[in-house]
């Protein structure tokens, strides 16, 4: 009868080893003495540098080593609960362990039992066994996206109508591209399934703030225009100065949008989504929670309003791993 298969081999057991390969035993027939199968003994000389090399005295050494580490714990996350607790809660979060790791920093300064490396994060969440959790977090990982569009020399062809009387991105106040003054927008659609839904979305440029729009099938231009109104009723005056957006037709109603806001709307050439780049950005967060085909007249307010706390809620490298709600409430409270 074999012992127990997850046991791990002894001092005395390795001597055996030793002496049935100098003289040059079987695995099978050594394995048969110590009650072991032969692929845990095939195991341990492969690790202890084969038949010729093997030595009872260094594979003892080094089983001790690789037991002092398991008892000592490789996984800072596996051994503090408030740590694995912390890390688990941001992750289902969707955080990314780069944000959750810099983040730990600012949320616990003094506390270097709660700081953590994002490659530690990425470690301990690959080794956790199979199961639920495990596959709830990995689907939870930032997806990269697989390409960039490239950027051409020549504007591409316009395929849209064109919307009257638009400004052009050409045209933007200097103070829109370097960031130094917020108050400046970006906005697009996220459409939803077969097209015949669509959420709005419209970020800050210099808080990344985000506010996210319900618009259900209503997304033609005079729905856009006044729900987008209504959503910027919220944002103090000092705070609303430009929007910049795609030539969409849902933004038709441009002209009268900026008589109901005092926000100038510019328009980003055609084809070329990274003249809107932190809306870009953000609409690839959105996608985490609300993915392609997502039907948002089956998504209620209350829903969207908690992704929208979320991602206001997390920490971005852009700005120090401090999050938009922080910098942008700073703002309001210093314009108050």
């Amino acid at each position: 009868m074999q012992k127990d298969k997850y046991k791990r081999l002894d001092k005395q057991e390795r001597e055996s080893i030793s002496r049935g390969l100098a003289q040059n035993r079987s695995m099978r027939d050594i394995a048969r003495e110590l009650e072991r199968s032969p692929s845990t003994l095939a195991r341990e000389i492969k690790r202890n540098k084969g038949r010729v090399n093997y030595r009872a005295f260094s594979a003892n050494q080094r089983a001790k080593t690789a037991a002092a580490s398991r008892k000592k714990g490789k996984s800072k996350i596996a051994q503090g609960e408030q740590l694995r607790d912390y890390v688990l809660e941001k992750l289902q979060e969707k955080w990314s362990p780069k944000e959750i790791s810099e983040r730990s920093k600012i949320d616990y300064p003094w506390n270097m039992a709660m700081h953590i490396s994002h490659e530690a994060i990425y470690q301990y969440l690959y080794v956790l066994p199979r199961g639920e959790l495990k596959q709830t977090l990995i689907k939870a990982l930032r997806q990269e996206h697989k390409y960039r569009r490239t950027r051409t020399a020549g504007k591409p062809e316009e395929q849209r109508g064109k919307i009257a009387n638009m400004l052009s991105i050409e045209e933007r106040p200097e103070e829109v591209s370097d960031r130094t003054v917020p108050g400046h927008w970006e906005g697009d659609l996220i459409l939803g399934k077969y097209k015949q839904s669509a959420l709005g979305t419209l970020v800050e440029r210099t808080t990344r703030y985000l506010i996210l729009v319900p618009l259900g099938d209503q997304k033609d231009a005079l729905s856009v225009r006044q729900s987008y109104a209504e959503a910027f009723k919220r944002v103090p005056d000092e705070l609303k100065k430009t929007l910049t957006y795609d030539q969409g037709k849902e933004m038709s109603q441009h002209e009268q949008f900026t008589i109901d806001t005092g926000i100038q709307v510019f328009f980003a050439h055609p084809g070329s989504p990274w003249e809107r780049g932190t809306n870009e950005n953000t609409n690839g967060l959105i996608r985490q929670y609300f993915p392609k085909g997502t039907d948002f007249t089956q998504v209620s307010d209350e829903e969207i309003r908690e992704v929208q706390w979320s991602l206001n809620d997390r920490p971005r490298k852009v700005l120090n791993y401090n999050k938009p709600n922080e910098v942008f409430n700073d703002l309001v409270a210093l314009k108050v």
